[in-house]
């Protein structure tokens, strides 16, 4: 079993940083993509960042500059460190991760999300 435990959320005066954490844990042969995503109310969810497992990233437009996406392969760990935090920052931030594992005698790619933590950009 897989599971990704998200950390790290919480309220942030605009201008304000915050670093969220994505730990995966359990039968895992290893990590490919890993990324993070967002969803605000009445809007859809929608790509942040994403990191390869060679450590190429892409960033949506709007966060470009003030979010970094970072990883530790050794600790199936992925890291999003945001600053200058604006209100429309505000969103449920939910973990992504390509996840191969043995299944039988093969391998297996399946995509997983984590619960989700709260982001709130408010003064």
């Amino acid at each position: 079993q897989v599971q990704l435990v998200e950390s790290g959320g919480g309220l942030v005066q605009p201008g304000g940083s915050l670093r969220l954490s994505c730990a995966a844990s359990g039968s895992i042969f290893r990590i490919d993509a890993m990324g993070w995503y967002r969803q605000a109310p009445g809007k859809q969810r929608e790509l942040v960042a994403v990191i390869t497992s060679g450590g190429s990233t892409n960033y949506a437009d709007s966060v470009k500059g003030r979010f970094t996406i970072s990883r530790d392969n050794a600790k199936y760990t992925v890291y999003l460190q945001m600053n200058s935090l604006k209100p429309d920052d505000t969103a449920v931030y939910y973990c992504n991760a390509d996840i191969v594992r043995w299944v039988g005698i093969r391998d297996r790619a399946d995509d997983y999300w984590g619960q989700g933590t709260q982001v709130t950009v408010s003064s």
